[in-house]
């Protein structure tokens, strides 16, 4: 068979799969996109006035903590760790923000968020350097940290933080800018693109390398301890700016980031991210966190109690997991494989000039 034939047959193969390549187009986040097209959906024949403007909005809005959240969680997970200090991070977050202004109510709003960025930055760092220096495990180093923050911040003020966060400062999670668009929508699309910019720069490329096969990694010259600690710091980072939304429109409470850590895991898990690291889409995780917050609004509109979030949550993510390790949701096997071309028999004189 000539290189024209196999050409030729190459194309006529992908053209009557039109199916395959779209299914590889979209990853492995492509049940959740089909997921969140379902929920939006029920939710407009649900809710007639969801697709207002207002009503729309708002719902991003809500989100967009949660989505945040994911953005920072899938760094970590897709690295091969986890994070479950990032409820504390939000928590405390708003707690101190309260606590600051009681003293300092005259304080620049963006001084004191850029306070509270660092923080969380500097969390993620302190996770970062224990998981990747003392070599403990990212699990029972969050979960510890989890513990501190909550601990600190109990003991910090009683069970009863005191403050009152001014205009000012939550204009940024409860106000809009122009007079129609929230800033907390800007500040979930700002997020998005950067994580997607960094998933596109080198350090995307080392971050899944590190979680697919670390020693591989390593030998190949990623510094490994390097980017994982990255991972927390923007997990960190992500969960500060969180905390600020949060402040905005939820007011302070010392239950502020209670579950939210759980939430994140459970938003990048339906996004198909593979638990372990090395494979999944932040695109995707930030669209497991909208879909969950979709289908958590779909439920209220239902009347279902809210207690069962957690019930719902866990079969979420025991389903996503169960489906990613029995064949990765069967859409591994829709994907078109990539076959070395036949090795070519040993060219006659003429062959080789007609080829020429």
């Amino acid at each position: 068979m000539t290189a024209a034939t196999t050409a030729t047959a190459d194309t006529a193969g992908n053209t009557d799969r039109p199916g395959r390549r779209l299914v590889a187009a979209l990853g492995t986040g492509a049940p959740v996109y089909v997921l969140l097209a379902v929920l939006l959906a029920a939710l407009a024949i649900t809710d007639p006035g969801f697709y207002e403007p207002d009503s729309f909005l708002a719902f991003v809005k809500r989100a967009a903590p949660l989505v945040i959240l994911a953005a920072g969680q899938y760094m970590v997970i897709v690295s091969g760790g986890f994070d479950l200090s990032v409820g504390a991070v939000v928590t405390a977050g708003v707690v101190a923000g309260a606590e600051f202004y009681g003293s300092y109510p005259d304080a620049p709003w963006l001084l004191v968020t850029a306070g509270l960025l660092l923080a969380g930055a500097i969390v993620g760092l302190v996770n970062g350097l224990i998981t990747t220096v003392l070599l403990v495990p990212s699990f029972i180093t969050t979960l510890g940290m989890m513990l501190i923050l909550e601990g600190a911040v109990f003991y910090w003020t009683g069970g009863s933080p005191q403050g009152v966060l001014p205009q000012s400062f939550r204009e940024f999670g409860r106000g809009e800018a122009g007079g129609w668009l929230p800033w907390a929508v800007l500040a979930c699309l700002a997020v998005g693109a950067i994580a997607v910019w960094l998933m596109r720069a080198d350090f995307g490329r080392t971050l899944l390398a590190t979680g697919d096969n670390e020693r591989a990694a390593a030998l190949a010259g990623v510094r490994v301890p390097r980017v994982r600690t990255l991972a927390f710091v923007l997990s960190g980072t992500a969960a500060a700016l969180a905390a600020v939304l949060v402040a905005g429109f939820s007011g302070v409470s010392a239950q502020a980031g209670r579950g939210l850590e759980f939430e994140a895991i459970t938003a990048v898990v339906l996004g198909g991210v593979i638990l372990g690291g090395g494979r999944g889409s932040v695109v995707a995780a930030m669209a497991g966190a909208f879909s969950l917050q979709a289908l958590f609004t779909l439920l209220n509109l239902q009347g279902v109690s809210g207690a069962l979030e957690s019930t719902v949550q866990g079969f979420i993510v025991i389903a996503a997991v169960g489906l990613g390790a029995t064949g990765r949701s069967g859409f591994s096997r829709l994907r078109p494989r990539r076959t070395a071309p036949p090795p070519s028999a040993p060219s006659t004189p003429s062959e080789g000039k007609s080829s020429s």
